[in-house]
């Protein structure tokens, strides 16, 4: 059965409305290599059609829009490829090569669509799903959303353009957001400006009727905006109630991460005295997560801070690919997700134990010309 449904709906001056909605409930709406070749062609269609005003991206239930890629077909594919070389390093796997490229080439078509994405960002937006999300121009969180990108538990980075929008939050904070793989609410979305409009979550059934009957597309943005707005309005005081603890907590935050060293950053993060359930879950996932994988996201936060978006894809293209020949990803994925012991055996078990050249080599690209070329 298909991931994905799609439908097109007239509105009041017989433009038309795409919705794309992630249909896979029980894997909470995980993003597959099936789910992403269906939209790609869809919305590049859309995008040329001048019929066409907007999209609107949600995903089926209440509990997720999206819990992140599935990972899970990545390590059987990863597990099915050849013999290590004497760095560690499979031939790269077939899949993965697919996967990401094809990922990453939705997320920039997202971003660059030049008509209003709407996604609804209700409950869990992980990893994947906070790509997706991101490069929509509107970007709705609800006051059950839960954003979070908790690759260093199984030992990736924050990919589908994170190099990129975490780089663009205030001092510290995409950093931290990074290595903790910390829980971000609505409300600090809103505030972080990932999301950009706040809507109740018992409104959605309201958002696309309201945008159907809609008489004047002529601006499609104006249209748009007029609808969420007054969404918006009716939404304050479920707001007003939630908590904002990465907000409570940016100056610590921005304290912490004023170090000079990866490894006074981490030990001052791991060392904070906060009694602070969030935070507290914060600096566990901190604590859990792979020492190579630490050292990867900030080299590659670092590398990308004045790359273009599409410089950016390209970077993530070279290393996601990298990272799946080498044994630490599929660990942390057996570890979390596969066997569900929680107890990764990580290549090195300190910072400064981290191979270098292993580190030069995965951040070196396995083509002499990037399959994203063209972006």
């Amino acid at each position: 059965m298909s991931g994905l449904s799609i439908e097109e709906y007239p509105t009041g001056d017989g433009k038309l409305i795409g919705h794309v909605r992630l249909n896979a409930e029980r894997s909470l709406n995980a993003l597959t290599l099936e789910m992403i070749e269906q939209m790609l062609p869809t919305l590049r269609a859309w995008q040329q059609d001048p019929q066409l005003v907007a999209v609107l991206l949600d995903g089926a239930g209440d509990r997720a829009f999206c819990a992140g890629g599935d990972v899970v077909s990545l390590y059987h594919a990863i597990r099915e490829t050849g013999p290590a070389d004497e760095r560690g390093l499979t031939p790269v796997p077939e899949l993965a090569a697919r996967f990401f490229e094809q990922e990453y080439r939705l997320d920039y078509l997202l971003h660059t669509f030049g008509k209003p994405v709407l996604c609804w960002g209700s409950g869990i937006v992980m990893g994947g799903g906070l790509g997706l999300f991101s490069a929509s121009s509107h970007r709705i969180v609800t006051e059950t959303s839960r954003l979070a990108m908790p690759e260093v538990t199984i030992a990736l980075y924050p990919d589908v353009g994170g190099s990129w929008f975490l780089n663009h939050l205030p001092p510290g904070l995409g950093e931290f957001i990074a290595l903790t793989g910390c829980a971000i609410n609505g409300k600090d979305a809103h505030w972080l400006g990932l999301g950009n409009r706040a809507i109740a979550a018992g409104k959605r059934g309201e958002l696309l009727p309201a945008l159907r009957l809609v008489a004047d597309w002529s601006r499609p943005e104006a249209a748009v905006n007029r609808v969420l707005r007054q969404l918006e309005v009716e939404s304050h005081e479920v707001f007003a109630e939630l908590v904002s603890p990465l907000r409570r907590h940016q100056q610590q935050i921005r304290s912490l991460l004023d170090k000079d060293s990866l490894a006074e950053k981490v030990a001052a993060i791991r060392g904070a005295e906060m009694e602070d359930a969030w935070y507290q879950h914060a600096r566990q996932s901190l604590a859990a997560g792979s020492p190579l994988a630490i050292r990867i996201i900030a080299e590659q936060l670092q590398r990308c801070r004045h790359r273009s978006l599409a410089e950016v894809f390209r970077s993530e293209l070279a290393l996601s690919v990298q990272l799946c020949r080498f044994r630490e990803f599929a660990e942390g994925v057996r570890a979390r997700l596969i066997d569900k012991d929680n107890r990764p055996d990580w290549t090195f078990s300190r910072l400064d134990e981290v191979d270098e050249a292993l580190l030069a080599h995965l951040f070196a690209s396995p083509w002499p010309v990037s399959p994203l070329v063209d972006l």
